[in-house]
């Protein structure tokens, strides 16, 4: 019987659409993830057009859930493209992989998320050393400042 091992990416990002993982190292104190998006373009926030034209790439480091122990280190290759729309005020805009990480954010949604469960559950200084075992250091305030701007579902009006 022929051996079949699932895909780097449903082990790693089970639940992140649209993504390959280019290269995987692994040492004793940390697990390097080097990531980037398979979709052939991204939608324009600001007018919803989508596009494939390329304007650059850069790289970005966010924090991930530890596992097995070791640190995981999530090298995110993002690309940058031109708003095909003249008249759209942004230029150039950053494609976003939902589920993975958010605008200007330095952690995944899978630390986010459990973070928010330590604020919600320790607070204060009891969050910011549980944070520390997740190698994370976050302010006494912080905890409960990720569980307040948790995402809330839009209100019927």
């Amino acid at each position: 019987m022929e051996e079949t091992s699932p895909p780097v990416e449903g082990l790693l990002l089970p639940s992140i659409a649209d993504v390959s993982v280019q290269s995987l190292d692994v040492s004793h104190e940390a697990i390097r993830v080097n990531v980037c998006s398979t979709s052939a373009g991204a939608a324009c926030p600001d007018c919803g057009s989508e596009s494939t034209r390329v304007h650059s790439s850069y790289l970005r480091f966010p924090a991930d859930v530890p596992t097995g122990g070791r640190l995981v280190v999530l090298q995110l290759r993002v690309r940058r493209f031109f708003c095909p729309q003249s008249s759209c005020a942004r230029q150039t805009f950053a494609e976003q992989l939902p589920g993975l990480t958010r605008r200007y954010s330095r952690w995944t949604e899978r630390l986010r998320s459990t973070l928010a469960a330590v604020g919600l559950a320790l607070a204060g200084r009891a969050g910011a050393r549980m944070a520390r075992a997740f190698g994370v250091s976050i302010s006494r305030g912080s905890g409960t400042t990720s569980v307040t701007r948790r995402r809330r579902p839009a209100e019927p009006g």
